[in-house]
């Protein structure tokens, strides 16, 4: 038994390394030949990369809106045939705001918004930034902490104080390496002290930079700045994220009856719901995924078609060695598994140059991109098996049809 055990095992190392003399002894041959699967290889574990990469980035930017958030804006004005977007129309009013936060029991905060462009002016600098008119509520309910100082109060917010809490990127282009703190900043040549300043949050949906504006008292905004007597939109943190959509109907409920719209009538307002927002992104991420494998995976396709065909060829071509092998005792199994094994070589042998490429691939996107890709050791994973079974798969034939050969045939094979 263990003199049959050996004599297999020896056996086996002899295919083996038949398959391999074989190989290199056509280095060109079997390099091209591999090309196609690096190729594939590479180009699943690069899209994947990119794929993870981005999808991390988008849900990154919908965590950082907040936690549990709902954002009620305005409706869109028309003039002229030109629609002005959301949040242009005179339809939500500070008392909205305030009787979401009064009646609605689910909601935890709530913070009126308007906003505008305009010029600020600081230590000798210009720099036009966004000037947002919320309540101290605003950063709890967006999860910002501060780098430094504090918030406003609700005592600023009753005063119409001229305070204001800046962005890192503001800051920076404002006063440079100096600290913002303490410092004023002119808005439409009216003076605010700066009372804190943001932690720096990068882009945000859409691309627009989280870190260029200055957060005023809403009140202020309305007053001295925009001269609004509407809402932009309102910021609202309900309490558990089980009764986001519950909070979303009352609130709709009760905007409907404080702006008087019958039955039937559009809503002159517009509800986002965070947790709407990052299921859609992440359906659409894996769309896109699943559709950047896909075309990948065609390159493995043409990679294990170009084995086949090889292997056919090297099977043609060594068709007496073949003879002169059975004829001197070459099992027919054994005859399968060298040129098996030589498939499988060059698929894997191509796999794990695929993945190297793939890889340093993902890092030259990362680099020319605003997001990191991710590289997974699922991907390589799957890259890897992949690969075996397109050797597997591919070669299987080409073995086959080299272990069926009649050796007297084979060996009159010129």
């Amino acid at each position: 038994m263990l003199n049959t055990l050996h004599v297999l095992v020896q056996q086996s190392w002899q295919t083996v390394f038949v398959a391999l003399r074989a190989l290199r002894r056509n280095q060109l041959r079997s390099a091209l030949t591999a090309l196609g699967i690096i190729i594939g290889v590479a180009a699943v574990v690069a899209m994947a990369a990119v794929g993870n990469g981005a999808q991390a980035s988008i849900t990154q930017q919908v965590s950082a809106l907040g936690e549990n958030l709902l954002t009620v804006f305005a409706g869109s004005k028309r003039s002229g045939g030109v629609n002005s977007g959301q949040g242009s129309a005179s339809t939500l009013t500070l008392g909205d705001a305030e009787a979401i936060a009064r009646e609605i029991a689910d909601v935890a905060a709530v913070s009126p918004e308007v906003s505008g462009f305009a010029p600020a002016v600081a230590n000798g600098r210009n720099w036009s930034t966004s000037i947002v008119g919320v309540s101290p509520e605003y950063l709890q309910i967006r999860d910002w902490p501060l780098a430094g100082g504090a918030m406003f109060g609700e005592r600023d917010v009753r005063s119409s104080a001229k305070v204001a809490v800046i962005g890192s990127k503001t800051a920076l282009e404002l006063f440079g390496p100096l600290n913002p703190l303490g410092q004023t900043v002119r808005v439409k040549n009216i003076p605010f002290v700066i009372v804190g300043v943001l932690a720096g949050k990068g882009a945000g949906m859409g691309g627009q930079n989280q870190d260029d504006r200055l957060l005023v008292p809403y009140t202020t905004a309305m007053k001295r700045i925009t001269g609004d007597r509407y809402l932009r939109s309102v910021n609202i943190q309900i309490r558990s994220a089980a009764r986001m959509e519950i909070a979303q109907a009352q609130i709709s409920g009760l905007l409907r009856q404080r702006h008087r719209l019958a039955p039937g009538q559009a809503d002159d307002f517009s509800i986002f719901n965070q947790k709407d927002i990052a299921e859609t992104v992440g359906s659409v991420t894996g769309i896109v995924k699943l559709l950047l494998g896909a075309v990948s995976s065609l390159s493995l396709l043409v990679g294990g078609i170009g084995i086949m065909n090889i292997m056919l060829v090297s099977v043609t071509e060594r068709t007496r060695e073949i003879g002169i092998r059975i004829a001197v005792g070459a099992q027919a199994s054994a005859i399968n598994l060298q040129f098996l094994i030589e498939a499988v070589t060059l698929s894997l042998c191509g796999g794990l140059v695929g993945v190297v490429l793939g890889v340093a691939t993902a890092h030259l996107v990362g680099s020319a991109s605003s997001f990191q890709p991710i590289v997974t050791a699922d991907s390589i994973l799957l890259a890897f098996g992949v690969s075996f079974i397109i050797g597997v798969f591919f070669g299987y034939y080409p073995a086959r049809k080299a272990a069926a050969l009649d050796p007297i045939e084979a060996l009159r094979y010129e």
